[in-house]
């Protein structure tokens, strides 16, 4: 009888869940019923029914049947990011190659090439690769690749990853930490470059709620308590501005946006306030139902409504409508006194400016825009040239491919007034090699604005650029230090490696010279034992040593014996070392989690300089290959890019209870500088909580002082109990524990 009972319960489950596929597939299909017609409607329902055949079995981690997110990532490719039928194709078989019986001969078969070269690109990379570069930036450059050909792989990519973040909750802490850490350092960048502003917010913020879901929560609350007065706010300055655009024949929408939580919090962090002191909280935006030949005029009439009801901030002017970013970004924006004495910040654009801020290049194909194709393609011809100079070195790769998701901008011009987008902080050299690796490459100085400059000189938005070159010049190693596009950095790479070549040659021919001289056959020397007698990691960096007089080939004699054979080595022994991967082994073991405070006799750790963990502190340990464990904050500027490039050498950790221990943490006082205030907190300090400092530095200006004291403390409750106490000092504003971002 139970066993009937259970039967029908289950029968009853995969009815409800039948119901639900069908109402999600529903859903999805009214999302894109603009975009698509018959035919395609038949290809997006042969997709479904091979997605749900191919996925029946399997689940995901929160119990849910596993055809969900497929049509969660197609929905959001369709709504969010509006793209067509294809993607949708696409996103819903996204997944099949790699984890089900389905192979691309089979998506070929029934879809088609363009859709197999999409879900290729799709496919996670399988295999293992050499532990000292990070899987997931490996999987990162093959996924470019792909992108390289179709941008619709990174755009469906973008939304697998948006539906994971929001899923995020049903993995164990540990992954959630490392797939939001490479969020915030990939993908939510990615998403700006690409133009996806709603992307790239929501994925922001989805990585602080699991990296600092402490900050997370405690903002997110702050905003609900204060929405109430935020909104009556928004009602009062937007009034007399809806009056009026209305008596103009404006046909526009205005709104209040708040900002984001992440964009708050790197605002608290910027100008090292609370959150109560953070005026800006959200954007006032202005979108006009213009004709494209008008939207500009409109724009700038929009504009001098606001101010003629509002004061300007001169300084907080920008005009990203005659010059658009290279994104495709085009907006207007200022910042106006509104008549409470509160800055506000005002967005003006069209509906066709809207939509292409919010969705990116998948707009600007709706508009049919040369520009905005142009934009794009030369955005991919700068990863195209990336991938063919790409470094071995797969992090290497990823960084300087993170420099070029910019999101601050300069326009330079070229003698004949062409105008040039490049990131922020770029050099005459830069510039250089943007026109043409031979330029860069012979490149002796510049002329900005006229006036002479040397090649490192930094350039600023509007200067425009003459190269200066010389047949006798070639790239220098120091060159490296001061360019920062990644165009100029593999080509400089690469030629750097190719003069390393060359002279490798000539230091292999004086090596085999001296060789022969000491009557031994170059043939019969072991080169390995020739690396570890001269102390070089590689043949080639020995042979360019010898080529460049760095090794003194007169001392070659004391490596053989008199009949010219290779010395024997000398005994070793000292213990064998382990290996890295006997370390990272060890550490991982059968437990998965570092106890800091237990007796560790695998492995020593160290609590990591750059953030100064204390017990209490979320922290995770990272394994390194010569001084043990690394125990960081997992706010630590560094966390992000140790987690999402090296994920396999993070380790979990937690504290164990160590009341005897003390741990060296920074505070920031601040306060009006009065007689005996410094007395008072060493009073607090010392006396009342029994804690030791270890040094203590106040600096007064007009009236005010700063102080900066480092002390000894036990953990997080100890530390924030000391500062409660130290804030309730006559004449002190505030007390911040110092934070490792700073």
């Amino acid at each position: 009888m139970q066993d009937e009972t259970r039967s029908a319960a289950s029968l009853l489950d995969a009815e409800a869940e039948n119901k639900e596929i069908l109402k999600r597939y529903r859903s999805l299909l009214r999302a894109c019923r603009n975009n698509i017609d018959k035919h395609d409607r038949k290809l997006i329902r042969l997709a479904f029914d091979t997605a749900l055949e191919a996925h029946k079995s399997m689940r995901r981690r929160s119990g849910e049947p596993y055809i969900y997110h497929p049509i969660a990532v197609a929905q959001i490719a369709a709504e969010e990011i509006g793209l067509g039928a294809t993607s949708i194709v696409c996103a819903l078989l996204h997944d099949v190659v790699e984890d089900t019986h389905l192979s691309l001969e089979d998506i070929r078969g029934l879809f088609g090439p363009k859709v197999e070269k999409i879900i290729d690109g799709l496919t996670k990379i399988s295999g293992v690769f050499d532990q000292t570069s990070s899987l997931q930036a490996e999987n990162f450059r093959k996924m470019l690749l792909t992108l390289s050909d179709d941008v619709r792989v990174i755009l469906i990519k973008l939304a697998d990853r948006m539906h994971n973040m929001r899923t995020l909750g049903s993995l164990p802490e540990e992954k959630q930490l490392k797939i939001a850490s490479e969020t915030a350092y990939l993908y939510a960048p990615l998403a700006h470059r690409l133009g996806l502003y709603a992307m790239k917010t929501e994925l922001d913020d989805l990585a602080l709620k699991y990296t600092e879901p402490e900050v997370y929560r405690t903002i997110a609350t702050k905003l609900q308590q204060t929405k109430k007065d935020r909104d009556r706010f928004i009602h009062e300055f937007i009034r007399p501005l809806k009056d009026e655009f209305a008596r103009m024949g404006f046909k526009a929408e205005i709104k209040g946006r708040p900002k984001s939580i992440n964009s708050i919090w790197n605002k608290m962090k910027k100008q090292q306030v609370p959150f109560e002191e953070i005026y800006d909280l959200f954007a006032i935006r202005i979108i006009l139902d213009s004709p494209p030949d008008q939207e500009k005029a409109d724009c700038w009439r929009a504009y001098s409504i606001v101010t003629d009801y509002f004061v300007p901030n001169p300084d907080r002017l920008r005009d990203w409508i005659s010059t658009p970013k290279a994104n495709g970004y085009e907006s207007l924006h200022t910042t106006v006194m509104s008549n409470s004495g509160k800055w506000v910040e005002v967005q003006i654009r069209s509906i066709r400016m809207d939509e292409i801020a919010e969705k990116g290049y998948a707009a600007h194909w709706k508009y049919k825009e040369s520009a905005a194709e142009n934009a794009l393609d030369e955005w991919l011809n700068r990863i195209r040239e990336m991938l063919e100079n790409a470094e071995a070195n797969a992090i290497d790769f990823i960084d300087d491919f993170k420099l070029n998701l910019f999101a601050d901008e300069i326009f330079i011009f070229t003698p004949s007034g062409e105008l040039k987008t490049l990131p922020s902080g770029c050099t005459a050299l830069d510039f250089a090699f943007e026109i043409h690796t031979d330029i860069g490459s012979r490149c002796i100085g510049a002329k900005i604005n006229h006036k002479l400059v040397p090649i490192s000189h930094k350039l600023h938005s509007g200067d425009q650029v003459e190269i200066l070159t010389s047949s006798k010049q070639h790239p220098k190693e120091d060159w490296l230090s001061f360019v920062v596009t990644a165009k100029a950095k593999s080509k400089i790479k690469a030629a750097l490696k190719e003069q390393k070549r060359l002279l490798s040659d000539d230091g292999r021919e004086k090596l085999e010279r001296r060789l022969r001289n000491l009557k031994v056959d170059p043939a019969n020397v072991n080169i390995n034992e020739l690396l570890l007698f001269y102390k070089v990691p590689t043949a080639l960096d020995l042979y360019h040593r010898i080529a460049i007089e760095a090794i003194d080939l007169k001392n070659l004699r004391e490596f053989f014996t008199e009949d010219g054979q290779p010395k024997a080595k000398p005994a070793n022994n000292k213990p064998e070392g382990k290996s890295f991967e006997d370390i990272v082994k060890n550490v991982r073991g059968s437990s998965d989690m570092l106890v800091i405070g237990e007796n560790i006799d695998r492995i020593d750790y160290k609590l990591s300089p750059c953030c100064n963990p204390i017990p209490g502190d979320d922290v995770f340990g990272f394994i390194t290959i010569n001084e043990g464990i690394k125990i960081h904050r997992t706010n630590c500027p560094n966390a992000i890019q140790l987690m999402s490039n090296y994920g396999y050498r993070i380790v979990k950790a937690r504290w164990t209870g160590q009341q005897e221990i003390a741990f060296l943490a920074g505070i920031r006082i601040n306060g009006a500088d009065e007689v005996g205030v410094v007395n008072n907190i060493t009073r607090v300090i010392s006396n009342e909580l029994k804690v030791n400092m270890r040094s203590i530095s106040i600096d007064s200006n007009e009236g005010l002082f700063e102080g900066t004291i480092m002390l000894f403390v036990h953990d997080t409750e100890h530390l924030k109990k000391l500062m409660a106490k130290l804030g309730q000092v006559n004449g002190i504003l505030s007390v911040t524990r110092i934070d490792p971002n700073q």
